[in-house]
């Protein structure tokens, strides 16, 4: 039987978690406007996904607490200490949440570290809030009531020295209770550490993990304000940019245009997006004149029915970047990734959510194990309906096509994802993203020395991707949905590099951009248009004709809109930089704008000296605009620039 005091702590903590179901009950009744898309079911269901998040929190929050408890010490004087020290630890969860319930519906998402640099406003503006919102007072007094109250206390009256435990173990050696009670001790420690992590992933958990259920918005409504607020200390509070006066400034200097209702009825055609790992545009053979190339399909598909755009540029330079820009538009514009970030809970409308609403079956499909750079978490964020990781693919690590390092090798998993999308419902919209390409670059050992070496560890890595991209299109061809899907090649990020060209600040961001639909002629396309990854949700939603309603951000242009030339903007070395056609504009950490003339993947080591004024002018502003946007939309949760947006900000 536990000693007394395990006991204690357990009825302890349950009790907790009782006030923590009331605690999101509260917050559901006063949001209830954000969830009411959902059915009850799926709120029941955002209410048992929350007890995972309550465990991890309460004991984050409770450590001091549960390690004191473990003492087994039951004297009143203790015992009354022990009490005091739990009622404050948790009046200050209790808060946190309380203060959300209203708290919420300005700022979109729960409480992080922003009351650590709000603090001195809030204290002088203690007053006003209190009356204001005198009403969240009395639930609070209520709930710390009913932990005063019904808190465990030892039954009858125990002396300082531990009697009960003499007792319970009276006839057992002094040795052997100490053995026991370190072992409990032991226990407590394992399943501590285990609750705070949110158990035996590959990660430890996430705010985004919240939001893997649908309708994703419901991740608030699982989350609690004490997990997102703990987690979020520590994290490097972003330092506003304020360089225009209004919006009506900042919209005009970033090129924002009305929204356009869609052209035709939209189109129902599958969409597949092929995110493949490190494929640079320097491992192609169509971008570099034919020559010197590890992709001979690519190119064959480039040339061949696919539509390549020459001027396509990463937005990051990592793998965790690459989501969130191709899937929501968000260009990776700050050192830490937004997955990871303290704004992974943020308003975000990714493609999985649109086309979801469009009676679309969603996806995403990475083969290494889940959890792997939080994937599985941004794409319940971005409203994906399913997410196959290394967990779903059949044997998993016991499988032979199991890598040994990342996950499943990229043949076999192609084949593996062009038999699932058979099996999916049309219209579907799914992204794979490939890994074999990844260090260290590993083939698969019956294709050993089927594939160029080249003079890199990665060139005979990218002719097996390119091989495992050949297999997958004679497969997929022969499937009925085929013929209705846009597919969409682009790579994450560059890699190894040996081409002198490409070894510079823009050739560092250099990929390709395919296009292809064996079914249709697409649209009509300038090829030399600046494209980057943040491009697709918008190209996507143009070709489909689907109205935006709102719901994209405006970093990105369609690659299908003949009325401008492109852009494309990412972060290098603490500057951002913005490319065009003609023109590529740098801003400095200390906001210095410079100008440098625009070739292919090439960047000069020294700006101009001397930039047109005009040139430098518009395009810094409009570089200003992208950033001012992008962290003071973070900071506020107002990237989109529509009434929802602003009215849940004021």
């Amino acid at each position: 039987m536990p000693s007394l005091p395990l006991r204690l702590l357990l009825r302890r903590f349950a009790l907790l978690l009782g006030v923590y179901v009331l605690l999101r009950a509260g917050f559901y009744a006063f949001n209830y406007d954000t969830f009411q898309e959902a059915s009850a079911s799926q709120v029941a269901l955002a209410f048992w996904h929350g007890f995972r998040f309550d465990i991890a929190a309460l004991l984050l929050l409770n450590l001091p607490f549960v390690v004191l408890s473990m003492i087994p010490a039951l004297g009143r004087g203790w015992q009354r200490f022990l009490w005091g020290i739990y009622l404050l630890l948790n009046a200050l969860g209790i808060a946190l949440n309380i203060v959300d319930w209203e708290y919420f519906k300005f700022i979109g998402r729960r409480t992080s570290n922003e009351l650590t640099t709000i603090g001195a406003d809030v204290q002088r503006q203690a007053g006003q809030l209190v009356g204001n919102y005198w009403f969240l007072v009395l639930p609070f007094v209520l709930l710390l009531v009913a932990l005063w109250y019904f808190y465990p206390m030892p039954k009858g009256r125990q002396p300082e020295s531990d009697t009960a435990e003499k007792t319970s173990f009276k006839n057992r050696s002094t040795a052997r209770r100490r053995w026991l009670l370190l072992v409990e001790a032991l226990l407590v420690a394992g399943f501590t550490v285990l609750g705070i992590r949110g158990g035996l992933q590959l990660k430890p958990l996430r705010t985004g993990a919240a939001f893997a259920q649908q309708p994703a918005i419901l991740g608030h409504l699982a989350l609690n304000s004490t997990f997102t607020f703990l987690k979020s200390l520590g994290y490097e509070n972003l330092e506003r940019r304020q360089y225009f006066a209004s919006e009506m400034e900042l919209q005009q200097a970033l090129g924002v245009r009305p929204a356009v209702a869609a052209k035709a009825a939209p189109r129902r055609d599958n969409v597949v997006i092929l995110l493949l790992e490190s494929f640079s545009s320097e491992y192609t053979g169509v971008e570099n004149g034919g020559s010197g190339g590890y992709t001979p399909f690519f190119d064959s598909l480039a040339t061949h029915g696919g539509v390549l755009f020459r001027e396509h540029y990463a937005n990051g330079r990592r793998s965790i970047e690459a989501l969130p820009a191709v899937l929501a538009g968000l260009p990776a514009l700050l050192e830490n990734p937004f997955i990871t970030s303290n704004f992974q809970t943020n308003e975000l409308h990714g493609l999985g959510e649109i086309l979801g609403k469009q009676g679309y079956t969603t996806s995403v499909f990475h083969g290494a194990e889940n959890g792997s750079m939080g994937f599985n978490t941004f794409a319940g964020v971005a409203g994906i309906q399913r997410y196959y990781g290394l967990s779903e693919y059949p044997g998993a690590r016991q499988s032979p096509d199991y890598d040994g390092h990342w996950g499943i090798f990229d043949e076999p998993y192609l084949q593996y994802f062009s038999r699932q999308l058979s099996q999916q419902k049309q219209p579907f919209f799914a992204t794979l993203f490939t890994l074999s390409s990844h260090e260290p670059f590993t083939v698969p050992p019956q294709y050993s020395g089927r594939f160029p070496k080249g003079t890199l560890p990665i060139h005979a890595a990218i002719g097996y991707t390119d091989f495992a991209l050949r297999r997958f299109f004679a497969a997929a061809s022969r499937q009925p949905w085929y013929r209705n899907t846009l597919f969409i090649l682009l790579a994450d990020h560059t890699s190894q590099t040996d081409r002198r060209g490409y070894q510079n600040t823009l050739g560092s961001y250099k990929t390709p951009l395919l296009v292809f639909h064996p079914g249709q002629t697409l649209p009509a396309a300038n090829v030399h248009r600046i494209t980057q990854q943040a491009d697709v949700p918008a190209t996507v939603l143009d070709y489909l004709h689907v109205p935006t309603q709102g719901k994209l951000l405006p970093f990105g242009y369609s690659v299908f809109d003949s009325t401008n030339t492109g852009r494309a903007v990412f972060l290098s070395g603490g500057s951002w930089f913005l490319v065009h056609s003609d023109f590529v504009t740098e801003l400095t950490a200390d906001d210095q704008v410079r100008l440098y003339p625009y070739q292919t993947h090439r960047l000069p080591a020294v700006p101009l000296p001397n930039p047109d004024p005009q040139k430098l002018r518009q395009y810094g502003n409009e570089l200003k605009a992208c950033v001012q946007l992008y962290v003071n939309g973070l900071i506020d949760n107002r990237l989109y620039l529509h009434p929802k947006a602003k009215q849940g900000s004021q």
